[in-house]
């Protein structure tokens, strides 16, 4: 008799990436009043906000070399018990390390999350690997969105940031509670007969290590952007939270009808899709102010909806015996790659704010500088100009990748035409 309810395992799965968007689309908005409470700069948010991102790598390889072992069900429980620490430990900080180190509780939590859940999805729907994945990955861009409108409602309300954090106990109790209750199905990697010779062999392929690679470029062009793009332009538009919000809701819509695009396109024809529409959108975004920013945001919106799920998806097809490990590794990196891009780009976002301001000037003095002084207005306007660079640096990578996702294109076609004449 079949325990394994797949629908309630895949409502469970959706909760609990729900948890870990709203982390972000949370941390995302009230980035700029944690650096007020706590008088903290743009390198000190960056580094909290890459703390996110360095326990999410850790937690998702370790995850993808254990998974198989202990089973994801093991795993899951770990990510509930990291996300409910992480939680309250936001809720009580007081400064800078309290904040770094419940940042990192949470990346952990959210990449045992995605450790488990890829390979649960892709075992659940052996069939639609990259339609379901997608279908599961609409809810970080979902949660972004219900977490960044929340911040502005509780703002609105004159609700502090600690209540916005504590909202995240409700879906985390709820996916907790659903996952110790189920019974859980065995890695498709266990299930397909596949060696752990087949899958190390399998992760060091010339194509996975491709794909490795330009996962770095697909997940920094879509998740720095999202998390820092409220404080990058705060100047250029009045509501610079609503970028993020209009960006991850096409996210939403995109991927909920992700299946007959992926049909047409096939993942390799969607990924270079992808890439054109990001470049012209962070290019848009950096060039753009007022209310043509919207439409920018509107067209990164689409350019970054399917690069993680269909990244994920694409290897989960192409070189299955990869398994689980293979599916995390890619998680890890894409994470790990933003960890660092986001400390290095806090760090020359400062030096081009200071560039931009007088001669000599202080940074600490200018940034809390009283409203309405010649030093606020000076670090108001130097923020402005830094924040448009910051972007325009970062449209070099889609550009990138376009080359390297119409080469795949090539590619793959290439190997489709060997495969029908072997067949002939």
């Amino acid at each position: 008799m079949n325990t394994i309810k797949s629908s309630k395992l895949f409502t469970a799965s959706c909760l609990a990436l729900l948890v870990t968007s709203l982390s972000f689309g949370i941390r995302a908005g009230m980035m700029n009043q944690l650096g007020i409470d706590f008088q903290l700069n743009a390198t000190q948010l960056g580094t909290i906000t890459a703390t996110a991102f360095w326990g999410f790598p850790l937690a998702i390889v370790v995850g993808g070399f254990v998974v198989d072992m202990i089973g994801m069900k093991r795993l899951l429980i770990m990510a509930f018990l990291f996300h409910l620490t992480g939680i309250v430990l936001t809720v009580f900080a007081q400064g800078y390390w309290s904040l770094f180190f419940s940042t990192l509780l949470i990346g952990i939590a959210n990449g045992t999350v995605e450790a488990a859940c890829n390979p649960l999805v892709a075992a659940l729907y052996p069939e639609e690997k990259t339609t379901r994945l997608n279908y599961f990955h609409l809810w970080f861009p979902g949660g972004i969105v219900i977490g960044t409108l929340l911040v502005t409602l509780f703002v609105n309300l004159g609700i502090g940031w600690q209540s916005q954090v504590a909202v995240m106990l409700i879906p985390t109790l709820m996916y907790g509670y659903l996952f110790l209750k189920l019974e859980f199905p065995v890695t498709e990697r266990v299930s397909s007969g596949y060696s752990r010779a087949d899958m190390y062999k399998a992760v060091f392929s010339p194509l996975f290590l491709f794909m490795f690679i330009c996962m770095f470029m697909t997940a920094i062009t879509e998740l720095f952007t999202g998390q820092w793009i409220s404080l990058l332009l705060k100047n250029v538009t009045d509501n610079a939270i609503l970028l993020l919000t209009i960006t991850t809701g096409i996210m939403v819509v995109g991927r909920a009808f992700a299946k007959p695009i992926v049909r047409k396109l096939a993942p390799q024809g969607v990924l270079l899709f992808s890439a054109v529409f990001a470049a012209l959108g962070l290019y848009l975004l950096s060039t753009l102010s007022g209310g043509s920013v919207f439409f920018a945001a509107l067209i990164f919106g689409i350019g970054v909806c399917y690069f993680w799920p269909t990244m994920i998806g694409f290897v989960a097809e192409n070189i299955p015996k990869s398994g689980a490990l293979g599916l995390n590794l890619l998680g890890g990196a894409g994470m790990f790659a933003v960890s660092v891009y986001t400390i290095v780009m806090g760090n020359f976002y400062d030096g081009l704010v200071i560039r931009h301001l007088p001669k000599g000037a202080n940074l600490q003095e200018y940034s809390t500088a009283v409203p309405g002084s010649v030093e606020a207005s000076a670090f108001a306007k130097a923020m402005d100009l830094a924040g448009p660079e910051v972007l325009r640096v970062t449209t070099v990578l889609p550009v990138i990748l376009i080359f390297a996702f119409s080469g795949l294109v090539l590619y793959t076609k290439h190997l489709k035409r060997l495969q029908q004449r072997s067949e002939v």
